[in-house]
């Protein structure tokens, strides 16, 4: 480049006379440079502050539930989903919703806040057990076609044998006996220990006048005794799980 040939006076000049032509554009990247430093810095801020009072309130919601104090459970997740629309938080707050309604019976009302985050949740868990409490909801409901509908796309890993059982209890309440036993059978040998009752689902199918399948290999330890058997009691509907 030519401005290597010249002395340190003349490089000099040279900058000064640039600097001179172009100086709107030279301040006009500072300040643009400086503009989107504190931008993103106060947004950074601002984000932050946002989950940060998201959370106290999701403790405040939590700590009125164990209080069993309804009205502010409600009220603050009311807020929750209000004020932070897209926070995971909201998602927790509509299914806290669906509880209280269910404990108050107002089981038509539960099901909304529960395909809220069956559809919209960005959480794949949630979303999994918003549908299963959605499908228990609509059995109680006396819809157990629609439960089952609801639960017809395959469940993955842990919800598996969840999602078996809530599906027997279904096909039980529109007395299809048969596919009850079929799927409370699956959620047994699913293997989802933390997932399910083992005895309970041994009394349902029980209940069915089926003698109990066996347990997973996976559940048996060495030199463990069988499970004793149980006498099938009358019919009686299985036990209803709250959502």
């Amino acid at each position: 480049m030519a401005e290597d040939y010249l002395t340190d006076d003349e490089q000099l000049e040279h900058v000064k006379r640039v600097v001179a032509e172009n100086w709107v554009w030279v301040v006009g990247g500072i300040v643009l440079g400086a503009a989107l430093i504190f931008g993103y810095r106060y947004y950074d801020s601002y984000r932050n502050d946002r989950a940060l009072r998201a959370a106290a309130q999701f403790d405040d919601m939590t700590s009125a539930l164990e209080h069993n104090d309804k009205a502010e459970s409600r009220q603050i997740a009311d807020g929750l989903i209000k004020d932070f629309p897209t926070s995971p938080y909201a998602d927790q707050a509509q299914l806290v919703l669906a509880r209280l309604y269910v404990d108050e019976g107002k089981l038509s009302d539960a099901a909304g806040p529960l395909m809220q985050v069956m559809n919209n949740s960005k959480d794949n868990e949630l979303r999994h057990i918003a549908r299963l409490r959605l499908a228990r909801v609509l059995t109680d409901q006396g819809k157990p076609d629609d439960a089952i509908k609801t639960l017809a796309e395959d469940t993955p890993g842990a919800f598996a044998s969840r999602a078996h059982e809530v599906r027997g209890d279904a096909f039980y309440a529109k007395k299809d006996f048969k596919s009850a036993v079929v799927e409370y059978r699956e959620a047994l040998l699913g293997g989802d220990a933390g997932g399910v009752d083992s005895a309970l689902l041994q009394l349902k199918i029980a209940d069915l006048g089926t003698p109990p399948a066996p347990a997973p290999a996976t559940a048996m330890l060495p030199g463990a005794a069988a499970p004793p058997a149980v006498a099938p009691p009358s019919a009686a509907p299985p036990n209803k799980a709250k959502p």
